[in-house]
């Protein structure tokens, strides 16, 4: 008896343990909603609707899996393959409950705001719904389903459905499986093509519920969709219509696998409708591979249920990454590796310097790195190695894992580093120039029938409006003479934009003033618009550059009698335009193929170009005498006619500036001394070029309180480099933050040199480094291309239909997946993270300078 009591007992404990340790692993097992608002099981996230910008394919469901972003804008779209311009949801509302472990976000169509207005104008048919979809986590899988609040109507169905949008980058020449059936993902967008009807063929009337009486507020759906106009472009195709032509889905059924050939990509959905798989390249150079659901006919409860099943690996978690500039450093200029870990990871091995002789490898410096605490989702720690000073070269080691090898040598920036700014980038960006690199032509002499006056009362695509009046003495569709001169293409856009051709000219000014650059190494014809790379003529590269884009500024100013707002192709067919930018227009003045010219009367910005152009004035001093003479009138010009407030003050005391550093003229001492409260109050905004002038203008109290003021301003400084690891503040919004940081180490330059007791020169080094390789998540290339031992080669260019690469071009950066994750693809058509825009290359190349000036020559 007592033994068969034994036995029960013995049984219920193990059956007690059996129920603990099982639940405990179940509980291990599910993908449960965190603090930071996503689903979690080990290294798979799935988040939604936390992000804002489903048009550079940041948005709706995401899955994140193994440290790598896989699929994203999980929601219902109106088409099986949309672009940047189709139509997108208006999201009303997300919530996120941690008791049911869902999140909820209720959507509706149209965004009214987005119809035929702003940066990307988008055609909404005629469908007005109200939807909710809900995310829930169900032990491993997460559940989607979409309740609509009304069915979808006869012209559109097999249009509204669920899509997911899957990375290609991640997916060339992997598998798939789709019920019994499985495929390889293409290169390139592969036939047949199914030929629809068109959403655009029965468009809502949507600008009524804006209550637009405006003229000059919406965009003309014609003009987008390529009927007036420029018919040379293609047979009908308008990026703008992205449903009449779309490639046959690759697959149809219910059960869809991507990669089951590896277990960290491996994602299962299911559903009870049927899946089909698309190729969103097809009608979209940037498109992603889509998966996708149709709405079935007359449902709106449970239209879509999806089950979405990732493979999660048990003992996977995030290698550490270590960062650092991939170009190196100067012998004794601040040196340290950051080391990215996963929040999990408490192992703390000891990092190593290693040094690369001919010998063979040479641990010079081993020691446990400094905990540093957490930021975004990960852990970091960091590894000094200052006091190392030997030339050679090196890695870092940690643990297992090591970085990419890089140099400590005197001169580590002397050459390939900001030199590609001036031999490749700008040349190569030129406009009205043949651009020639020996055997290689990158691009014709383009854009020599410009311009035309811009239609009044029109909302162009990126920006650009013009509004009742031409606000010159032409009018819309008139020839304007003398402004087929200089300039720049900004990234892959061929617009010239008065803000970038003015700030890349000062930039350069800056650079040749303060470090007197002397290089040559391009030929540059103005009378023959003919450059050719790597062919010295004996005159400064930097200086041929400033009088390229002064000559734009200028030219449109004698022009015009005021400057342009911008230069830009007159529809989307010309605006997404890949390759050579000598086949935009046919160089045939009076066509419907010229570029426009647009205007606007915008008192800040003339007060700006008016600073910076002041600037360039300077520069040509005895280089070209006579265009020297036309910028100094035309800002003197600018700042005695361009009527000013407090809106405008900050612009006019930078115009006040750059014009007293140029002519000596009092009378812009005397505005300066007059505002001087304002140059006190404003230094973290334009102290950087204000301190150049304080000790020149004479007035004691205004040294004092500027003193002051940037004494103030650096403690605040201070506090936003301690928010990260990397010394600089990362705060990116859509576009990647790299931008924004180098041109604060650049700005905090002048104020270091002016006041080294007040203000740290390690943010010019911190902002270098975090630029060249020394920044958040998984991939640590530099964001220059070409610079260093490891590059984002693929950038967002006049190439980037080639996947090639310009030296020197420099990338937006690591941009955010919210909440927290910091991501950097390989990809050309990801604009916010790879995009290379022209005034950002020479505030590139002055930081370079600055760390080199800093650090000892």
């Amino acid at each position: 008896m007592k033994r068969i009591v034994f036995f029960s007992i013995k049984n219920i404990m193990l059956l007690m343990f059996f129920y603990i340790f099982t639940t405990s692993v179940v509980n291990a097992q599910e993908l449960k909603l965190n603090d930071k608002g996503y689903f979690v099981d080990k290294g798979v996230n799935v988040m939604a609707f936390d992000d804002i910008y489903p048009e550079g394919h940041q948005g709706g469901v995401s899955i994140i899996m193994n440290g790598k972003r896989l699929a994203t804008n999980g929601d219902i779209r109106l088409e099986q393959t949309p672009g940047q311009w189709q139509p997108l949801p208006k999201q009303n509302r997300r919530v996120a409950d941690v008791q049911s472990n869902t999140i909820t976000a209720y959507m509706s169509y149209p965004d009214s705001s987005k119809h035929l207005t702003g940066f990307n104008p988008m055609i909404y048919p005629d469908y007005n719904v109200n939807y909710v979809v809900t995310v829930t986590g169900v032990g491993r899988d997460i559940i989607v389903t979409v309740d609509l609040d009304n069915p979808v109507p006869a012209s559109l169905l097999g249009k509204v459905g669920f899509n997911l949008e899957l990375f290609p980058g991640e997916l060339f020449g992997k598998p798939w499986i789709m019920d019994n059936e499985s495929g390889i993902f293409p290169r390139q967008a592969n036939g047949p093509a199914l030929i629809l009807s068109a959403n655009t063929s029965h468009p809502g009337n949507y600008l009524l519920q804006q209550n637009i009486t405006n003229p000059g507020k919406e965009a003309n759906a014609n003009d987008l969709m390529g009927i007036n106009g420029a018919l040379k472009y293609g047979n009908g195709y308008s990026p703008i219509v992205a449903d009449d032509v779309i490639a046959a889905p690759y697959a149809v059924g219910h059960s869809f696998t991507v990669r089951p050939d590896d277990p960290y990509s491996m994602f299962t959905i299911k559903s009870d409708d049927e899946l089909k798989l698309f190729d969103g390249r097809f009608n979209h150079n940037n498109g992603w591979f889509v998966l996708r659901t149709d709405v079935p006919a007359g449902k709106t409860k449970g239209a879509i249920r999806w089950v979405i099943t990732p493979n999660v690996v048990e003992d996977w978690i995030y290698s550490p990454v270590i960062q650092i500039s991939q170009v190196g450093y100067k012998p004794f200029q601040p040196k340290s590796a950051v080391i990215e870990l996963d929040s999990r990871d408490t192992s703390r091995p000891f990092a190593e310097l290693v040094q690369i002789t001919s010998d063979g490898e040479k641990v010079v410096l081993r020691e446990k790195p400094t905990e540093w605490g957490g930021f975004l989702r990960y852990n970091y720690v960091k590894f000094d190695f200052s006091n190392i000073s030997d030339e050679g070269i090196y890695k870092v080691r940690y643990g297992k894992n090591e970085s990419d090898m890089f140099r400590i040598a005197n001169n580590v920036y002397q050459r390939g580093v900001w030199q590609p700014i001036l031999e490749y980038y700008l040349p190569i960006q030129m406009c009205h120039m043949r651009v020639m690199d020996k055997y290689r032509v990158w691009h014709d002499d383009c854009h020599e029938d410009d311009g035309q006056m811009a239609p009044t009362d029109y909302n162009h695509i990126d920006g650009y409006t013009q509004g009742t009046e031409t606000l010159t003495h032409y009018h819309s569709g008139d020839n304007i003479p003398g402004v087929n001169i200089g300039g720049w293409h900004d990234a892959g856009d061929y617009d010239l934009r008065v803000e970038s051709q003015s700030t890349t000219v000062y930039d350069l000014v800056m650079a040749w003033e303060q470090f007197g650059v002397d290089y040559d190494v391009t030929s540059i014809n103005q009378d023959t618009r003919i450059c050719e790379i790597h062919q010295p003529d004996g005159k400064n590269d930097i200086l041929q550059q400033i009088e390229h884009g002064t000559l734009s500024v200028v030219g449109g100013y004698k022009a015009l009698g005021r400057l342009y707002r911008g230069i830009i192709c007159r529809n989307l067919r010309q605006y997404v335009l890949l390759g050579d930018p000598g086949a935009m227009t046919d160089g045939i003045r009076g066509n419907d193929d010229d570029r426009w010219v647009f205007t606007q009367d915008n008192p800040s910005a003339a007060f700006s170009v008016a600073g910076k152009m002041a600037a360039a004035s300077r520069a040509l001093k005895g280089f070209n005498d006579e265009l020297s003479a036309d910028a100094l009138a035309m800002c003197e010009d600018l700042y005695e006619n361009t009527p000013s407030n407090n809106s405008t003050l900050n612009a006019k005391i930078q115009a006040a500036v750059e014009l007293y550093l140029t002519t000596g003229n009092d009378k812009y001492k005397k505005f300066l001394l007059d505002n001087k409260d304002a140059i006190v109050k404003s230094v973290a905004s334009t102290g950087w070029y204000t301190c150049r002038i304080i000790d020149k203008i004479g007035n004691k109290k205004l040294q004092n309180d500027f003193r002051e003021a940037v004494a103030q301003y650096g403690k605040s400084l201070e506090s936003q480099s301690a928010e990260t690891p990397y010394g600089v503040p990362y705060r990116p919004s859509i576009w990647g933050a790299g931008w924004d940081i180098q041109n604060f180490g650049y700005h905090a330059w002048f104020l270091a040199k002016a006041y080294p007791d007040l203000i740290s020169n390690e943010y010019v080094f911190n902002a270098l480094n975090f630029v060249l390789g020394c920044h958040p998540g998984l991939n640590p290339q530099s964001f220059a291309a070409g610079v260093g031992t490891n590059s984002a080669l693929i950038g967002y260019g006049l190439n980037r239909a080639d996947w090639s690469y310009i030296p020197g071009a420099v990338a937006s950066g690591t941009a955010l997946i919210r909440p927290d994750f910091p991501e950097l693809l390989e990809f050309p058509y990801l604009w916010q993270q790879m995009e290379n825009c022209i005034p950002d290359a020479p505030d590139y190349m002055f930081l370079v300078l600055a760390a080199d000036e800093l650090s000892g020559k």
